[in-house]
């Protein structure tokens, strides 16, 4: 039996979630983003949709054919005797029989396998796929600007959310149509008096829906918006459990997230007395339809307008449609409260693109690497005067080294980034062999360029995944001859993780936690040289490893930079003092640009900030401005 659930995969496969579809920012409004995803299933939903017609009429007709088989007994009962039941019915009560047997189960599975093959498997992947792709394809200072851990949490949730309102919905709809339709024809057939109860419990149905259900998905957002949170304060947490253990601030991290607990418990505290208010309503308005349905019918048979079969179907009609809507009201109350979740989800997935390609981009051609800063303005939308660049004027000629000197917040990193456009200027423009960074595609500007920071972030994978990473195509032997450029190969074989993975197979940890600071650099550098980009930018590159280490990286750097453009960043004036030209930036300009031997017989601030070094770091920026 179990080996023939492998055919359902075909339903499964009615649906590409991955395929090819034309990217755009999710819309804001809840109709029309759940539409967004429900719309390439749409064929599907209509299948499920018939089937579970299908199915309701199908229940509904079997209750109503239980009151006839009540009035087939009393008839034999009355007439011939009860034996004669099987000749009088016997092939009538048979085909009902089989029909139950055989196809209803049918219809059963096809509308179960539509829902859960095709529309519950399928979405959810969709959903996360496309949600991701959207996010992830967000500006680098949308990530800095709220916590990962509750962007990842509003994806990862918002996709079942959207699953199961889609889920639930189909059924909810169907069952309550057919359901509460069949059960006002049928009733409504034996009598009209018998619609009355049902159509008088329906609007206090609606009532109860209009008047709770709404609150609940106010409910369902905020605490939907406070378990974001507590998950990216914990997430933060643990990321950062070397800082919260050097400063013994455990009890702290605790006491942040008991607060954050505690919200999150009194918004599903809010929910849960919001349910329960839902439950004592909807039993109050189950009682009423028994009650009033059950009573008519019996009135009507005392009459004699209603026969004892009649009154049966009636009692069972309602008893099902009782149980039935108890059923729809807490699906109901589900899909507002998804409803909160999705709205909640929206606020991080709806959210445009900050930084995006030019309509007519092109791919980014560098024959010469020339780099030139034309005129660029920016402060970070804090107003001219108030910090970032202002009106940098530059010009980094064709494999060309320059390193970039500067006290903090001079505008050195702000610099690169926009290089790398990861913000877009205010004002001005930056050329690379004279093509706009803006006017060409993001991934091949950020192709042409290999970064190596301060503080490496490497992915926790394996040291492999890591390298490759620069070059994803590139050969066993040329990932090893990278890291043995950068002195990495020389303790990557020794490296082992938990799961006994050894060597390029081991994987390094979160941002690589399990490796040291000075290993980290060199497999980042060994990245960057796998990557053999045209430009290349250097961002402290060896300031986490030792003067021993640090000489051989020198070695190796050198030979990276042969033939390239070069923008070295540098606090530690001895590691750029060789390269060709030293610009040095001071509250957003270009003050001073020339050789190290030049700028120091000028006599100007780099002159000053190479005579406060002490074993080769900048002073503390104070003590400049004092000698200033």
């Amino acid at each position: 039996m179990f080996r023939h659930l492998e055919r359902l995969r075909r339903i499964e496969d009615l649906s590409d979630p991955f395929a090819d579809y034309e990217a755009q920012t999710p819309p804001g409004r809840y109709a029309a983003f759940m539409w967004t995803f429900l719309k390439p299933i749409t064929p599907i939903m209509l299948g499920a949709i018939g089937m579970g017609l299908m199915v309701a009429l199908i229940e509904t007709g079997l209750i109503h054919y239980a009151g006839r088989v009540v009035d087939m007994l009393a008839e034999a009962a009355e007439t011939a005797g009860p034996e004669a039941l099987w000749s009088l019915r016997g092939l009538e009560l048979l085909g009902i029989a089989l029909f139950v047997l055989l196809l209803r189960p049918i219809a059963i599975a096809g509308q179960m396998a539509l829902l859960n093959q095709g529309v519950s498997v399928n979405l959810v992947a969709l959903v996360r796929w496309r949600t991701h792709r959207h996010v992830l394809g967000q500006s680098v200072g949308f990530f800095q600007n709220d916590f990962a851990g509750r962007i990842a949490n509003r994806i990862v949730q918002t996709a079942p959310a959207v699953e199961d309102s889609a889920y639930g919905a189909l059924e909810a709809l169907v069952y309550f149509v057919a359901y509460v339709a069949g059960a006002a024809l049928v009733l409504g057939g034996i009598d009209w008096r018998l619609a009355i109860p049902i159509a008088l419990w329906l609007l206090v149905y609606g009532f109860i829906l209009r008047s709770i259900v709404p609150r609940m998905a106010d409910a369902a957002e905020a605490a939907s918006d406070r378990r974001s949170a507590l998950t990216g304060k914990i997430v933060d947490g643990y990321t950062n459990i070397e800082t919260v253990k050097l400063f013994a601030h455990a009890e702290r991290e605790l006491t942040l997230a008991k607060d954050a607990i505690e919200e999150v418990r009194d918004a599903d505290a809010r929910q849960m007395r919001l349910m329960t208010l839902m439950s004592v309503c909807l039993a109050l308005a189950g009682g009423f339809l028994i009650t009033s349905t059950v009573g008519t019918a019996v009135w009507l048979w005392t009459g004699g307008a209603a026969s004892l079969g009649a009154v049966a179907a009636a009692s069972a009609l309602t008893l099902r449609l009782n149980s039935m809507m108890g059923w729809i009201m807490w699906v109901t109350s589900q899909l507002f409260q998804h409803a909160g979740v999705i709205r909640e989800g929206m606020e991080t997935i709806s959210r445009p693109h900050a930084i995006v390609d030019a309509p007519e981009a092109k791919p980014l051609a560098v024959a010469r690497g020339e780099i030139r800063f034309e005129g660029v303005r920016h402060s970070y939308g804090k107003g001219a005067g108030r910090g970032g660049l202002d009106g940098v004027e530059l010009t980094i000629r064709p494999g060309e080294r320059v390193g970039l000197v500067g006290r903090s917040g001079a505008g050195k990193s702000s610099l690169v980034n926009l290089l790398l456009r990861f913000h877009d200027l205010e004002e001005g423009r930056i050329l690379i062999d004279g093509q706009d960074v803006a006017e060409v595609t993001q991934d091949s500007l950020r192709r042409a360029i290999g970064m190596v920071t301060q503080d490496p972030s490497l992915l926790h994978r394996s040291v492999r995944d890591n390298l490759l990473y620069g070059r994803p195509e590139a050969s066993e032997a040329e990932m090893i001859a990278a890291a043995e450029k950068a002195r990495a190969h020389a303790f990557i074989p020794d490296l082992q993780d938990p799961a006994g993975r050894r060597g390029y197979e081991a994987q390094v940890g979160e941002r690589g936690v399990r490796l040291s600071g000075g290993q980290r650099q060199r497999i980042a550098l060994a990245r960057v040289v796998l990557k053999d980009a045209p430009i290349l930018v250097l961002d402290e590159a060896t300031s986490a490893l030792d003067s021993e280490v640090e000489a051989a990286i020198q070695d190796a750097l050198s030979d990276l930079m042969r033939g390239k453009t070069v923008i070295a960043i540098a606090h530690r004036l001895s590691t750029i003092a060789t390269l060709d030209r030293i610009v040095v930036l001071d509250e957003g300009r270009v003050i001073e640009d020339g050789p190290h031997d030049d700028l120091l017989a000028k006599g100007g601030l780099y002159a000053r900030l190479w005579a406060r070094q002490t074993g080769g770091f900048l002073g503390l920026d104070a003590d400049v401005k004092a000698a200033e």
